[in-house]
């Protein structure tokens, strides 16, 4: 008997569906132009993280990090390219700081640079040295202390540094100035060759610049990135190569390389789908009518994640290529099992009764299947929403919206359009044969597939330490080409590896700053024990108020002045008459104020200071030191440097974030196995039958195990959104697992109501669906597995082997079942 038909479509109906998915859709559009699109690495780091990682967050998304570009300048004339290296080095550098687009450029001759304010200030470090000086107290001013300094002054006179220091020996003859140089030289400084830095091979120019745009604004990066070309351009002589490299480059190009593969792949996507829907259809309203629920999904998931999170990540944008693969199957199976045969008398059919029409079939015989198939896809994918990661809880959301969207437009719409499915018969079927056939043989190699599956599984076992990748750099669309470039100028510019950071935090700027000395006494001491090379620190150019008024207060009353200078100097060669400059300057700088933070702002010093002293969001303030040639542990580091109330905390960049991956693998890890675990907790209350259960199971993880052995045997290393490609892998495996379970039960739900012709017809169209569904997954993913973009390749590399492998395990291990009482349900 003939199920009890849906109420009938009218035109107030269809018009206010039509008008209502209408609406959505330009309300999707209006919130994702709104939406900004990001490319860094900063949303694939925890939302929620430890103190250590958070230092680390903030510098990836504001810090100097973020805006310092590396140059590099190759090439040039033979043996005059040095010079011309040189000279444009200096070109470029004064462009650059006349551009507007950069904080800070250095290249070597900074402290000379008039041009660039370093002149400024040498004269500003000059007249405050007092205050700056570490080696200003009271005994500096004894007879004996001024002494000693008078006297190592003019040990210097006939060294390199004499011609800096004797036009400063009347005002300056303790050599403050020269302590205050020496502190703020770097252990391993580049190299300098003509006037400017070279690599350490003396084959490049290279050059430092902060970009005054923050990290987050990649417009303004991007213009920072076209000012360097086109000033280089104008002063390069012929023969001359720019190399760029650091953050800013990484981030725009990043942006650029995703909008463009993310048009690439939606463009090439659509027109393989399109021609592998023309071929089976035959029909360009019935390819148009495909597309939508397609469309509709994409929109769906971007405006999602758009009002979920404020901006959308590139590789989340990619990803909407990605689910065309799985969208488009809900179009396919309406519009190829949507075409019902007329039925004739007989099997319960009055003769002169109209058919049904090809919707309401649908509806009743293999919506309940997709819809389960939805549910199944979507469980697996929620449980990414809720991610500690926001890029992962966006792939999350993403794909939730884009599937239900697009599934329910399937639902809604298509019937609307085409009551009847599709009209062209096309391929379909040739391709309902094909199927049949394969169907009829594949349960041939039911136990050896089962027995490479167990193989699989074991090998999987055996390799699973050296089978995941611990990079957190597997994340990023960087190419191997733009990594080496980067570490040659990072090299050429330091030969530090600058893997570890002090962080000094504290309630405000002087309680950060009074705990940096306090760090600094600490380093101080490693330094002078060889086991530390070096260090830098903000104290050096922004000393706090306590320690510069007890420098001022140390300086003495011109009359003690005077009487202490006569003693020191008597029967040497500088005679204290010569030093009344001294004696006026030391009596100039006991009227000082304490130098602050805001009495820097507009100077070539704020960057340096800004760069080191950050304020946090809660309002407090940190301190980074950066420390350089530690031969300690990181143990023995934290030892010395850590205390309970100190606000002191060492990082250790490289293996921090190796932990910060690690943690985003382990998560991720859990919630693709509870999402699994929701996917057959929900196929299990929806079958009703252990035995149904397993049927539609096993498929699934066998497809899965292969498809991570193939990848092993390939010496593919996995990454997080390999996990991402194997939960897109059960989602589509899914539906061909319950199609093929829903094949195999008795047609309780008129599907044979016009005889066994019938059955067979519908059968056929059902596995015709999913064969051309099948094909549009894996061409669509294996044209991802293509791309240049690692995060998309890896997901594309998974998804088209394993939906391929998913729909023949699906048809190879499918069993007929029994139907006792409880064991099927329709709806």
């Amino acid at each position: 008997m003939i199920a009890p038909r849906s109420p009938a479509i009218t035109a107030g109906h269809r018009a206010t569906v039509l008008t209502v998915w209408l609406a959505l859709l330009a309300l999707a559009a209006v919130v994702i132009w709104r939406t900004p699109f990001v490319a860094d690495l900063s949303a694939f780091l925890p939302a929620k993280p430890d103190a250590r990682q958070q230092v680390l967050i903030e510098q990836l998304q504001s810090g100097v990090a973020a805006r310092t570009l590396l140059i590099g300048i190759d090439g040039g004339d033979g043996e005059k390219g040095g010079e011309q290296r040189a000279a444009a080095s200096r070109a470029l550098a004064t462009a650059l700081r006349a551009s507007g687009h950069f904080e800070q450029v250095q290249n070597g001759g900074d402290l000379g640079s008039a041009e660039g304010g370093f002149a400024a200030v040498g004269t500003w470090l000059f007249d405050h040295r007092y205050q700056l000086s570490p080696a200003v107290d009271a005994t500096r001013f004894t007879p004996a202390g001024l002494r000693d300094g008078i006297a190592e002054t003019l040990s210097l006179l006939g060294t390199p540094a004499g011609n800096a220091i004797k036009p400063l020996l009347e005002r300056d003859p303790t050599g403050e100035t020269q302590r205050i140089a020496e502190a703020l030289i770097p252990a391993s400084a580049p190299r300098t060759e003509n006037g400017v830095w070279v690599s350490r091979q003396g084959q490049r120019a290279v050059l430092l610049a902060n970009v005054a745009a923050a990290g987050a604004d990649l417009d303004g990066q991007a213009a920072a990135l076209a000012a360097v070309r086109k000033a280089f351009a104008e002063v390069a002589a012929p023969g001359l190569v720019l190399r760029m490299s650091g953050a800013p480059v990484f981030s725009v190009d990043s942006r650029a390389q995703i909008e463009s593969e993310v048009k690439f792949l939606a463009l090439a996507g659509t027109l393989l789908m399109s021609t592998l829907l023309w071929l089976a259809f035959a029909s360009l309203p019935a390819l148009g009518v495909a597309l939508l629920p397609v469309a509709t999904g994409v929109l769906a998931g971007i405006a999602a994640v758009g009002l979920g999170f404020g901006s959308v990540h590139g590789v989340t944008l990619g990803f909407g290529s990605a689910l065309i693969g799985e969208a488009v199957d809900y179009a396919i199976y309406y519009l190829i099992q949507a075409q019902r045969p007329v039925q004739a008398a007989g099997a319960g059919v009055q003769p002169g009764q109209p058919a049904a029409p090809g919707w309401q079939h649908w509806l009743r015989s293999s919506w309940p299947t997709v819809r389960l198939g939805l549910f199944t896809s979507v469980c697996g994918f929620v449980a990414l929403a809720f991610s500690g990661f926001p890029g992962l809880a966006q792939l999350g959301v993403f794909s939730c919206a884009g599937l239900i969207a697009a599934a329910l437009a399937t639902r809604f719409v298509l019937p609307l359009l085409m009551p009847n499915g599709a009209r062209g018969q096309g391929t379909r079927r040739r391709l309902g044969a094909v199927a049949g056939a394969a169907v009829a043989w594949l349960p041939r190699l039911r136990r050896p597939l089962q027995a490479l599956g167990v193989v699989a599984v074991l090998a999987l076992l055996w390799r699973h330490d050296t089978l995941w990748q611990s990079d957190l750099a597997s994340l990023s669309p960087i190419s191997a080409e733009a990594l080496a470039l980067d570490e040659s100028l990072r090299a050429d510019l330091t030969s530090s590896e600058g893997g570890a950071l002090v962080v000094v935090q504290g309630p405000d700027v002087q309680g950060t700053l009074q705990r940096v000395e306090a760090t600094a006494s600490v380093l101080d001491g490693l330094v002078n024990r060889g086991v530390l090379a070096g260090y830098n620190s903000v104290t050096r150019w922004l000393p706090s108020e306590a320690t510069q008024r007890q420098r001022i207060n140390s300086l003495p009353e011109a009359e003690a002045l005077r009487t202490a200078l006569a003693q020191a100097t008597a029967g040497g060669p500088l005679p204290a008459s010569r030093l009344a400059p001294f004696l006026a300057d030391v009596q100039a700088a006991r009227q000082f104020a304490p130098v602050t933070q805001q009495d820097l702002q507009g100077t070539a010093l704020a960057p340096l200071v800004e760069a080191l002293l950050l304020e946090r969001k809660d309002g407090s303030w940190a301190a980074l030191l950066p420390l350089q040639g530690v031969t300690l542990s990181t143990t023995e580091l934290r030892q010395a440097l850590e205390r309970p109330d100190n606000g002191v905390m060492l990082i250790d960049i490289k293996p921090e974030l190796d932990r910060l991956y690690s943690r985003y693998l382990g998560e991720a890890q859990a919630q693709t196995l509870l999402g699994a675990l929701g996917v057959v907790v929900l196929m299990a209350l929806w079958l009703r039958s252990w035995r149904r259960l397993l049927a539609v199971c096993q498929p699934l993880v066998l497809a899965v195990a292969l498809t991570l052995a193939g990848l092993a045997l390939l010496q593919v290393q996995l990454s997080i959104l390999h996990l991402v490609g194997l939960l897109l892998v059960v989602a589509v495996g899914s539906n061909y697992a319950l199609f093929f379970d829903m094949l195999h039960q008795p047609a309780a739900d008129g599907r044979a109501a016009g005889g066994a012709g019938d059955a067979d017809i519908s059968r056929l169209d059902t596995l015709a669906s999913l064969l051309l569904a099948n094909l549009t997954t894996v061409l669509s993913f294996g044209l991802i597995a293509l791309s240049t973009i690692p995060a998309l390749s890896a997901i594309g590399r998974v998804v088209a082997p394993g939906a391929l492998l998913a729909l023949l395990l699906a048809a190879a291990l499918a069993r007929p079942h029994v139907s006792t009482k409880g064991e099927s349900r329709t709806s």
